[in-house]
């Protein structure tokens, strides 16, 4: 089923990389059911390895023994995920989110396991083992984990069923699929039997393709066989980074929207990267900050938060709960760059887009590394005539006004809902 407004959550991977707990993941829902769910707020998804007993940093154990079912499908480790004991799976833990009014979701990456390969594991519903359908010429350069399975060979698709069916009973509402996006077109078929295996286990998932960057030239094989795709390979917390976003974003803002949601990646605020040092917060600025969420929202990529949001200082909680940006992020339509201008030595970006419920949302950014005073004409947006605005950071109204006169700090952005008066 694809969603009216783009997925917003909770994943681990900034904060705990390959090694998240059961703990963490239940402190973290608890709090979003407490502080964020009110907002649109409402996945929790479990990253990379958690089948893995040893994992303990954001690194990956190449070619480590993982927990694995007498099915060649990946289970939760029971010393990192103590209520999967006796076969429950993510079940346990899937019920205790649901339990808070919040989704849940998992990390899982292309393929079938090796060590399923290599001891002939069998698969279900068939008398084939994963050695049948193995690809193993399909491996992922930076993950040990799995081999690609070969689409063409019998039980390839009771695989990915039986996959998905455990999935389906564990409660799972979130797939994210790793090492898949970018490597087509080499793994487009499997791509396919993976989404309508996803689609035919009688639960609603949203699947989730990583990582980028996506190819533009296979945007419509995205949107029939996902909700979301990654348009950028892993997003830190770096200036050149969130800069280049603005491009990527103009590349693909053509495609956002009716259920389907390029995805700028996750949003590394708060402390992040705590498996390597609990002091560790994100390197952007506060304006930084804005400007990211401001982009996002517009452009309407998905939003799932990256840091630990039990360490969230009160900056942080007012980015993330300002209801004016959220409803521009479900409202915002037909989004798109107006330009790009050079203005007193600094680049100014403007981006538009009109509001579901009338009115247009404008979005300005300062690229450069001073301060900058300027006007923005709203015929630019083509809106001719005087209009009443909100800013919707800071909540200031203007009135009868045919231009913004904005001041944006560098790094900043100032977005605004423009409307008649008579609204």
């Amino acid at each position: 089923m694809k969603t009216r407004v783009a997925p917003m959550g909770w994943n681990s991977w900034d904060c705990y990389g390959a090694a998240v707990t059961e703990e963490t993941v239940r402190k973290n829902a608890e709090f979003m059911a407490k502080n964020l769910k009110q907002y649109g707020w409402e996945y929790i998804v479990v990253d990379i390895q958690w089948s893995s007993p040893d994992a303990k940093s954001h690194e990956y154990d190449p070619f480590t023994k993982l927990c694995m079912d007498e099915y060649s499908r990946l289970i939760p480790a029971e010393n990192r995920f103590p209520s999967s004991a006796g076969g429950k799976g993510f079940a346990p833990l899937a019920e205790y989110v649901h339990s808070l009014g919040l989704k849940f979701g998992i990390h899982i990456m292309r393929g079938i396991p090796r060590q399923a390969v290599h001891s002939g594991s069998r698969i279900a519903g068939t008398d084939k083992t994963a050695r049948d359908i193995a690809k193993t010429a399909s491996i992922c350069s930076w993950n040990t984990d799995m081999y690609g399975v070969d689409p063409k060979k019998e039980g390839a698709r009771e695989y990915y069923d039986s996959l998905f069916a455990l999935y389906a009973e564990w409660g799972v509402d979130f797939i994210k699929v790793d090492d898949i996006c970018r490597e087509l077109p080499h793994e487009e078929e499997e791509l396919i039997m993976l989404s309508e295996a996803l689609h035919s286990c009688g639960r609603d998932m949203v699947l989730s393709l990583s990582p980028g960057p996506a190819l533009t030239e296979k945007a419509e094989l995205y949107k029939r066989t996902a909700d979301m795709w990654r348009i950028t390979d892993d997003f830190w917390d770096k200036w050149e980074l969130l800069y280049d976003m603005f491009s990527r974003a103009e590349k693909w803002c053509i495609h956002t929207g009716a259920g389907n949601w390029p995805d700028a990646d996750m949003l590394p605020i708060g402390p992040i990267l705590q498996d390597y040092d609990k002091a560790n917060r994100t390197k952007f600025t506060e304006d930084e900050q804005m400007s990211m969420l401001t982009l996002w929202s517009i452009f309407r990529s998905p939003l799932m938060i990256g840091g630990e949001m039990t360490g969230f200082d009160d900056f942080t909680m007012s980015l993330i709960t300002n209801e004016r940006i959220l409803k521009m992020h479900a409202d915002a339509r037909d989004s798109h760059p107006l330009w790009r201008r050079v203005i007193d030595g600094n680049e100014i970006i403007l981006w538009t887009a009109s509001s579901a419920e009338g009115g247009r949302y404008i979005a300005v950014f300062n690229a450069g590394e001073s301060e900058c005073r300027t006007k923005i004409d709203l015929s630019d947006a083509e809106l001719y005539g005087k209009y009443s605005a909100v800013e919707l950071w800071s909540g200031d109204k203007l009135t009868d006004v045919d231009k913004l006169d904005v001041c944006i700090p560098p790094h900043g952005a100032s977005a605004y809902s423009v409307v008649t008066p008579a609204w």
